[in-house]
């Protein structure tokens, strides 16, 4: 059930729970930066409501008892709606704490097809799916006309997702696909590396995240591989070059970031003047996510849940980042998909926009 308004005085407080220790450090500061921005924007423009808008936001590490425990802290501290959510796997069990407590979620990063598999009316994604990341790296896969591909996951919900989404779109071209997980958090993953290169693959996709993603890149190209290399969008992150070594010519799927937006440059400008920091992976999907948030808020003209979920599912073309928003009946994008991204001075730069 869907919680009512009980607090109509003070600020309307949004949460957001994002990594800020753990080995996707790096991404939560991206996060918390572009939330803030359009938090501080809506606050200059009169705030929600008539009240001013604060952004609570706690560490969820990536890890599935850290998300639960920070979920459960917005909820405590008055959190009205969740914007946040980036490992699928940390995710996903904060489903239920915001749900019992009334709190409609727009997620940003998170896109496991295992999150609106839950099938909860509560909650909403903006970054697409892992569904729609397998079709684009179908469609690059095919266009690099490879023959012999190997699918590589991290036994998470997100990657796992990917990989077998991928490797059955590999199986339906007619092409040879093998699929390998391997355990997170290990530093030497060269015995999976020498079984993988024994079906001699022309076409490598990693589905997990930069940290592996890193240590991947390097084991591979020492053991001699220097063909295609792809990595899913948990390791989009400039992380992935710096562990690896240098990743040039490592391949990408990944929904638009801040230097692949056409017109992006003044939002760019806005963001480095506000934090001193260049705005990496997911800043402006979170931006986003508490743009959506808001509206939201102000369409339903409360802060009462069901009241919200309501004006979310009613939105229609609004305007963000990756093209107009409307949800489509299971609360993910209606339109706007994933873009090719190819690493060049250890840098992600767009390669292809599969448009």
């Amino acid at each position: 059930m869907l919680g009512s308004d009980s607090a109509t005085e003070g600020p309307i407080r949004i949460g957001m729970a994002v990594p800020l220790s753990g080995s996707s450090a790096p991404i939560g500061p991206n996060m918390k930066n572009g939330a803030q921005l359009a938090v501080d924007e809506i606050n200059a423009q009169g705030g929600l409501l008539g009240r001013q808008v604060e952004l609570d936001v706690e560490d969820e590490a990536c890890d599935a008892t850290s998300a639960v425990a920070a979920a459960n802290k917005l909820v405590s501290a008055g959190a009205v709606v969740s914007v946040g959510g980036y490992c699928s796997s940390a995710t996903l069990p904060t489903l239920p704490v915001f749900d019992r407590a009334g709190i409609p979620m727009v997620i940003p990063a998170a896109n496991s097809e295992q999150l609106v598999g839950q099938k909860l009316r509560s909650v909403f994604l903006i970054n697409p799916t892992g569904a729609q990341q397998s079709e684009a790296a179908i469609q690059w896969i095919r266009k690099r006309q490879a023959k012999t591909v190997a699918v590589l996951d991290d036994n998470t919900s997100y990657s796992t997702d990917i990989a077998k989404r991928t490797a059955e779109l590999v199986e339906q071209a007619g092409l040879a696909v093998t699929t390998t997980s391997v355990t997170p958090g290990e530093s030497d993953y060269g015995s999976t590396v020498t079984k993988v290169l024994q079906g001699n693959p022309d076409f490598v996709y990693w589905t997990g995240y930069f940290q592996e993603g890193g240590l991947l890149v390097d084991q591979f190209r020492r053991a001699g591989y220097a063909k295609d290399f792809m990595v899913a969008d948990g390791s989009v992150d400039p992380s992935l070059a710096s562990i690896a070594g240098g990743a040039d010519g490592v391949f990408a799927t990944m929904t638009q970031t801040p230097d692949t937006i056409e017109g992006a440059g003044d939002w760019i400008a806005k963001y480095r003047k506000a934090f001193n920091a260049e705005p990496g992976p997911y800043s402006t999907q979170s931006y986003d996510a508490v743009r959506v948030a808001a509206e939201a808020i102000k369409k339903a003209q409360t802060t009462d849940g069901k009241k919200v979920v309501e004006a979310l599912e009613g939105l229609r073309d609004f305007p963000i980042f990756s093209g107009p928003l409307t949800f489509d009946d299971r609360h993910t994008l209606s339109q706007g998909g994933f873009q090719i991204l190819v690493v060049k001075g250890g840098k992600f730069v767009l390669q292809d926009s599969l448009r």
